[in-house]
Formats: structure tokens, sequence, C-alpha cells
């Protein structure tokens, strides 16, 4: 069983340092120092994909571009990455999702892959129009995902749940093929609706045994409904020729915050309503005078980014031997998949994938990466 490698497309914007916008809109560690630009965007897109990459997420709320139109605009940038955009479904019809999915996977001959994110902040759900409560959104989102794959089955489709009722749902055209669904979720609510519908159940990275224990509890949900479910970890990374070398660029990044800046974000990050969130502040606490290993909350696992950044808030750090003994961990407790980004997107893409994907080549988990096709001449129609 080999690992799939996936980057991430920063459209809040990059920098050197921690960069976060979430929430309230503003930012809570430094600035950006390059803007999310579709020309810069591009750049990491095309270097994900010369990398070895297959794919790249793109997130969504109020405080970045949104991830389907931003994606788009890198179909015709890259030739075989694919996309992994996030969505909310509470603020988006099924059936219209549906026809999304499937023009989506028309234009790019298949490189779509979507990322559904239920929402753990009632205050940023509300700036969307919704007031549902934490449970009765992943309520929803198990009706969403029913009608979702409804409408992809080529047939009139109806459905009438507590939360959304469709009457004849079509689209155009089912995807060719049926996009992969990416769903996380840590509470009593949300593990039942990834066992019924996620084909990959991705969690944040929390420490390896943890996260062995939630793979567990998925993994019997959905063998009850006669399902199988791949697995996931999102992970931040900073890999270097020497455990040193990383560490020194952690020290770097916890440097940079100032303590009203984590004490701000840690207020914020504790009103969320997400299940996951709280289990991520609780492997730090909040704790900047920690030191930068007093951070290291498993060997090589690094709690600093979670400090001031909402949602993912660990990171590999170590050398990339280092790196891949704990990519390899994660993987013998039944990880697959691994979501990955660093600071900046650019540089920590190269440190990642000249450094430690040939380590985890030589250990026989990856496969190979496809030739990239050449790049078509200006004006020339594609054969794709």
């Amino acid at each position: 069983m080999s690992v799939r490698l996936h980057w991430f497309l920063p459209t809040t914007g990059d920098g050197r340092t921690i960069v976060e916008r979430f929430h309230a809109n503003r930012s809570l560690g430094p600035t950006a120092q390059r803007a999310p630009d579709i020309d810069y965007l591009a750049q990491i897109a095309r270097a994900a994909e010369q990398l070895g990459f297959e794919g790249a997420l793109t997130p969504t709320g109020t405080w970045c571009e949104d991830a389907w139109l931003a994606t788009a605009a890198l179909i015709r940038e890259t030739n075989r990455l694919k996309f992994l955009v996030a969505f909310r479904p509470g603020v988006i019809s099924p059936t219209l999702a549906a026809q999304m999915a499937g023009t989506y996977q028309r234009i790019s001959r298949g490189r779509l892959l979507l990322n559904i994110v239920t929402g753990g902040d009632a205050v940023e759900q509300r700036r969307f129009g919704d007031w549902h409560d934490h449970d009765a959104r992943y309520a929803r989102t198990g009706e969403f995902l029913s009608i979702l794959r409804g409408v992809w089955s080529g047939e009139p489709f109806d459905f009438e749940g507590e939360h959304l009722k469709v009457e004849g749902a079509t689209a155009l055209a089912a995807p060719d093929p049926v996009p992969e669904v990416y769903f996380g979720g840590s509470s009593p609510a949300a593990l039942p609706v990834a066992a019924r519908h996620a084909d990959v159940y991705l969690t944040w990275g929390e420490p390896p045994s943890q996260v062995a224990e939630k793979i567990g509890r998925v993994r019997e949900l959905a063998a009850a409904q006669g399902r199988t479910v791949r697995f996931g970890v999102r992970l931040h990374t900073i890999s270097r020729d020497t455990s040193a070398e990383a560490w020194a660029e952690a020290q770097k990044m916890l440097d940079a915050l100032s303590p009203d800046q984590v004490a701000k974000a840690q207020q914020q990050l504790a009103a969320s309503e997400s299940v996951g969130q709280r289990r991520m502040v609780a492997l730090h606490g909040g704790a900047l005078d920690a030191g930068v290993r007093g951070l290291e909350i498993h060997p090589n696992l690094w709690a600093g980014v979670g400090l001031v950044r909402g949602g993912a808030g660990t990171a590999l750090v170590g050398s990339h031997e280092e790196v891949a003994d704990l990519i390899e961990e994660y993987h013998a407790h039944g990880v697959e998949e691994f979501v990955l980004s660093g600071y900046p997107h650019l540089e920590e893409a190269y440190w990642f994938g000249e450094g430690v994907r040939p380590v985890l080549a030589s250990r026989g988990l990856l496969d190979g990466v496809p030739a990239l096709r050449p790049a078509r001449p200006e004006g020339a129609v594609s054969a794709q």
C-alpha cells in the first residue's frame, strides 16, 4: 500500500512565517508577504505537479479566495495535478454542486476531488446565512451527500430529509470519473456521516496513536454499513538536510509570533464549536513560552503552527529521513493520503519534493510519478 501526496494552495496569502486569516477575517499572525494572485498560485501548482504531488487542496471560507473559481483558473496552467476543492454544503444547493462537479470534471479532464467542509464555527456560518447548530449541520451534510450522489446516478432523483428536499434532481451528465469525496470531522455527529459517505476520511495531524484511534472508529462504523474508507492526514512540513536546520526554521516561525497575537488567536479558536479544533488546541495549550522543542508533541511532530492558525496546526519537522520516518509511522496506522503545506508554499514544496519524496520512494511507499505532458504551443488545441 503506497501513499498519495497532496500539496496546498494558499489562497489567503503566503509568506516566510505563519500566515493566517480565519473566522474574523483579520490577520492574527504576520501579514502575508505574497498575495494569492493567480500568477503566484500557478507557480505553486506547477511546482507541485513537477515534484510529483497528486493533488492540491484549496481551503474554503470568507477569509480566502473561492476554491472553485481559483482552481478552475489553474486548470490550463497544469497538466495532471488534481484539485481538492473545499466547499461548504450548507451554502450551496446539492443539485447545483453536482452540476458544478460534472462541469469541472469535463473541462479538467477528470482532475476534481471534493473536500466537504461542514463548518465548525457558528460566527462564520452565519455570514453565509446558515443558522443550523453543530449537529444539525452534520445531519444536513449527510443529506447533501445523498442528493449529490443521487444526481450523479443519471436518473431524476427525489429526496426528502429533515433539512433538504429535492424532486427530480438531474444534471446534464454525471461527472466521469465521479470525484472522490474527502470529509473530516471528529465529533460523534461527524463520524457516522464519514462512514456512510466519505471515500477518504481526512483528519488533522494529531499524534499517530490518536489518529489510529480515530481511524479505528470510522473503519468500524463503515464496516457496519458494508463500506471501506481510506484515511488521510492534513499536516504542515518543515524538512531540511539536517534536523538542526529544520528546527532552526521552526524557531524562526516561533520568534515571529508575539504573545498578543497568540492570545488573540487562542481566544478565537477556543470559541470554535469544532471538536477537531478543540483537539488541536489541546495539543499545545497556547503555550508560546514552551519553546520550540517544548511544542514537540511526538518525535518530529510540532504543534507551534496551531498557536495562531486555525485548522491544521501541526508540522512534520526534521531531516528528510526523520520526516519520512513519521510519515511511515502514520502509514503503519492506516494513513494512505497526506495533504501537506509549508511556509512559503513554493519553497517548501521543493524542500519536501526533492528531499523527502526520494526517501519515501526508496522505501517502496510511492508509486512512480506520471510523466508530464509537454507544454502546448501557443494556440494549440488540447488532445487530452
